[in-house]
């Protein structure tokens, strides 16, 4: 399992993790929890809906994935979640009805869905972070590296 995590950001930088982390987690599980009532069925009003379980999926990567990332568990496979929910939503969804970047007047915009992917693509490729739960189950004592660490070139 150590494999899927770079080495956790201690410091500063892992407090910058941290606080992402818990701002995007929190978003993420509220943003999910409104589907829960009808995880299967959320989409059907919208035309070209996708199945039932993609549907489901979604709101598992959310309201779950959410969770996760907010916890810093799993946090690879949860931040793929993620990245694949708002990719679709991005990609599938908001750029081919022509949304705008940011909408006037309250109307639908790709804005939120692009934040939210670039912020879980982040998560993905940096890990969670020292302040987290996979760090405190799957780090080796070599693996935790201080936010100094990086501004320093090392001697070859």
């Amino acid at each position: 399992m150590t494999r899927l995590y770079p080495p956790f950001v201690a410091g500063r930088s892992g407090i910058g993790f941290l606080l992402i982390r818990i701002v995007v987690g929190a978003a993420m599980v509220m943003h999910g929890w409104q589907k829960i009532g009808s995880p299967f069925h959320w989409m059907d009003k919208m035309g070209n809906a996708p199945p039932a379980f993609l549907q489901g999926l979604s709101v598992l990567a959310e309201a779950g994935g959410g969770a996760a990332i907010l916890l810093g568990l799993l946090t690879p496979l949860a931040a793929l979640g993620l990245v694949c929910d708002l990719a679709y939503a991005l990609f599938l969804v908001h750029l081919p009805k022509g949304d705008p970047f940011v909408a006037s007047g309250g109307g639908s915009s790709y804005e939120r869905a692009l934040v939210y992917l670039a912020a879980s693509l982040a998560i993905l490729l940096t890990g969670p972070g020292r302040y987290s739960l996979d760090a405190l189950l799957f780090r080796r004592r070599t693996s935790v590296i201080k936010a100094s660490a990086w501004a320093r070139p090392t001697a070859a």
